[in-house]
This record gives structure tokens, C-alpha cells and sequence, in this order.
């Protein structure tokens, strides 16, 4: 199912990454404008779903206080969709987060990823799962201090019996040349930029060919500039085919993806596909230029 693409995003130093097949071609440049691919919505012309959740619920036992974090969430998500899922605090996104990432079970309901059913599944059973099938981005990039950007993308393949130390090197390499980080291997954390550190954190994602990219607040931490450069990265996967699952709590977002999950109270409260999905590139273009203070 891995295929080889170039994937040009921000820099010239870029090499084939696996991933799964999808619309798209690779951008000679962050500002190109061509149209980003467009469904008609949910599920067209796709066979199965790489997400589904039906009427799932999450309750917690808080004293004597039953704390109900999510009532009855029910959505499919397939192949190669963009989807944000948005909400405020309080709204239940983190604990559909953890339920989409394999962190945690519902208390009822089920949820299939990629085909197969988590629910009854084992903390083993499930960490499993999740290694190979999602590959997460976080808000505060959780990388390794004193570890270099190559060894934190290996990171992942080495839960992997099946990948070589020679092959996982190679793999990360890749990884990191497509995210533009190619002339940065060997840096360490404390080296790098916050935009630089999410792109590693991008890499370490991308490097075991997940089923789904799974991003919690990924750009909550960075600059304007710096997010909407990493908007173009997100953006340029979603034209290589990859499925994204974007988890914000910023509106502004969702206008740069293909779909929109509104949650609110533990209850999907609007589900709508961009019919004009906005292009990061050129919002990043038409930014003022930095001026130092």
C-alpha cells in the first residue's frame, strides 16, 4: 500500500516519503496556489472508513458526581480527508481525543480504527494499535531532550521488530528531508526553533505510514507566521493523500481544511465539508515580512 512521492514543501531539501495513495502532486514551492483536492463529502466513492464512532460515550465518576464528557458521538471519517474538530474548553474534544488516539475506551459505544475494534481491546493490545496505526503531533512537540531530530523520528520504528536499525535510520532521514529539516539531523531540541521542533514532531509522526495523523493543538504554541507555515506542511499532506484529524479549539483553523467537526457539551453539534477550503500558502504570502524589534 506505501507508495514514494516527493513531498516539497518549505526547503530544497526534500526525498521520497511512503505514503498512503491519495489525490495530489508534489508543490515546487510553499506558495504554490493550485486548488486543494475536494470531496463532495464524507465517504464518496471510498469503500471503508478509517474512523468510525458510533454513539459513543464517556462518562466519569467524580465523587459522587457522574461527569459526562461525551453523549452518544457517532461520525466516519475516511481515506485522505482534513478534518478539524473543534470546540471550547469544556466541550469534550480532549476526551474525544483520547478516544480517537487509543489513549482511553469508551464507556459505551464503539470505535473502529482502520477495521478493527478497540473497545474491548487490552492497554497492550491498544499501544500496539496505536504505533502503528496513528501517528500523533502534539502541542508541545514531545520530543527527547539531548536527542537528536534523526533519533526522535526513529523513535516509533524502534517498537517496530519487523525494521532494521539501518532501515529505521534511513527511514527518518527521509522523514525529516520531506518536512524540510534535511540540513537538520543532527540538531538537537535545544538547537531548534519551536517551528522547527514541530516539524520534527511532524516526521516522527509521518515515519511508521499511519493510517491517520492525529494533531492535538499542533500550532497552539507557535507564532502566526510559524502556524501558518505549518499549516502549508499540513496542507501539502492532505494533497499527498494522508487523513488528518486536526483537534483545535481556534475557528480559523477549520477554514483550512476539507471538513469541520463542531463539538459542544459532549455532542457533535454541526458536521459540514469546506466547499472552499482557504490555501495556507497564500495566507502565509500576504503576511507582513518579519521586522526585528
Amino acid at each position: 500500500m506505501n507508495k514514494e512521492q516527493n513531498i516539497k514543501v518549505t526547503t530544497s531539501h526534500t526525498s521520497p516519503l511512503p505514503h498512503r495513495e491519495g489525490p495530489g502532486e508534489s508543490l515546487e514551492s510553499p506558495h504554490h496556489t493550485s486548488p486543494l483536492p475536494h470531496r463532495e463529502g464524507p465517504g464518496v466513492g471510498l469503500e471503508s472508513p478509517v474512523i468510525e464512532l458510533q454513539n459513543v460515550k464517556r462518562y466519569f465518576q467524580v465523587g459522587s458526581e457522574t461527569v459526562k464528557a461525551l453523549r452518544g458521538v457517532s461520525f466516519k471519517i475516511y481515506e485522505g480527508e482534513f478534518v478539524t474538530i473543534q470546540g471550547t474548553s469544556g466541550s469534550g474534544k480532549s476526551t474525544l481525543l483520547n478516544q480517537l488516539g487509543c489513549l482511553d475506551t469508551p464507556t459505551s459505544g464503539e470505535y473502529y480504527l482502520d477495521g478493527i475494534s478497540v473497545r474491548t481491546m487490552s492497554k497492550t493490545q491498544r499501544a500496539h494499535l496505536r504505533n502503528r496505526k496513528i501517528g500523533f503531533v502534539f502541542q508541545n512537540y514531545n520530543l527527547l531532550a539531548k536527542t537528536t531530530a534523526v533519533e526522535n523520528v526513529e523513535l516509533p520504528l524502534m517498537y517496530n521488530s519487523e525494521v532494521s536499525a539501518k532501515e529505521r535510520r534511513e527511514r527518518a532521514v527521509r522523514a525529516l528531508q520531506a518536512v524540510g529539516l534535511g540540513d537538520r539531523l543532527e540538531h538537537k531540541s535545544n538547537q531548534m526553533s519551536g517551528g522547527q521542533m514541530q516539524r520534527v514532531a511532524i516526521a516522527r509522526a509521518l515515519v511508521n505510514d499511519p493510517a491517520v495523523l492525529l494533531a492535538d493543538e499542533a500550532t497552539g504554541n507557535l507564532d502566526t507566521r510559524t502556524s501558518f507555515e505549518m499549516l502549508v506542511l499540513f496542507q501539502e499532506l492532505y494533497r499527498q493523500g494522508h487523513t488528518i484529524i486536526f483537534v483545535t479549539h481556534n475557528p480559523e483553523i477549520a477554514e483550512y481544511s476539507s471538513r469541520n467537526i463542531n463539538l459542544r457539551d459532549g455532542k457533535i453539534r454541526e458536521d459540514t465539508i469546506n466547499h472552499n477550503i482557504k490555501s495556507a500558502a497564500e495566507a502565509l504570502a500576504a503576511l507582513p515580512k518579519p521586522v526585528d524589534d
